[in-house]
C-alpha cells in the first residue's frame, strides 16, 4: 500500500471507490515513458492513461488518453465545444493541479478542471492511471474514474 496519500487516493478512499495502488520505477524523462510504465507494471499499455492539461478556447480542460497514442486537439476541442485547443504550459499545469509533470492523477487536482476521458478507457474493467506522484500509478473503474471526474467521454487519442 502507499507509504502516504495523495490527493487522488484520499479523495478514493473518501468516496468509497475501489482501488489498487501500483508502484513503478521509471524516468519521467525516458523517452516512451507511457509504454515503459506499462512494461514496468506488465499490463497491456492501451490500459494506461496518461494525463494532458489543455487549454480549450482559453479554459484548462484535462484529457485522459492511452499511453499508446496521442492526443488529437481538434476532437477534444470539439468534444467541449470549443474551436481550439493546445497544451497548457507547464507551470500552468503544475499550480492548477498541484501535481508534478509525470505525476498528474485526474482526480484531486487543486482546481476541478473539466475533464474528457477517451472512450477507449471504457473497454477495460479497469485502467491505470497516475496516483498523482511519480513512481506510483492507481488501477480503477474507468466508469469510477468518469463519475468522479464528471467526465466527458468522447474519441480523443489519435495513432
Amino acid at each position: 500500500m502507499v507509504r502516504q496519500g495523495t490527493p487522488a487516493t484520499v479523495l478514493l478512499a473518501k468516496r468509497k471507490i475501489a482501488y489498487r495502488t501500483h508502484p513503478y520505477d521509471v524516468s519521467p524523462d525516458a523517452p516512451n515513458y507511457g509504454a515503459l510504465v506499462a512494461a514496468a507494471l506488465d499490463v497491456p499499455a492501451e490500459r494506461v492513461f496518461k494525463s494532458l492539461v489543455t487549454e480549450v478556447d482559453g479554459a484548462l480542460t484535462v484529457a485522459v488518453v492511452p499511453v499508446t497514442g496521442e492526443l488529437n486537439l481538434k476532437a477534444l476541442a470539439a468534444a467541449v465545444r470549443g474551436k481550439r485547443a493546445a497544451l497548457a504550459d507547464r507551470a500552468v499545469t503544475e499550480r492548477a493541479t498541484g501535481y508534478v509533470r509525470g505525476g498528474i492523477s485526474p482526480l484531486g487536482q487543486r482546481r476541478r478542471l473539466p475533464t474528457v476521458l477517451d472512450e477507449s478507457a471504457l473497454r477495460h474493467d479497469t485502467v491505470y492511471v497516475s496516483a498523482g506522484r511519480r513512481g506510483l500509478q492507481l488501477e480503477v473503474s474507468p466508469h469510477d474514474l468518469a463519475a468522479l471526474t464528471d467526465a466527458t467521454t468522447a474519441p480523443i487519442a489519435a495513432g
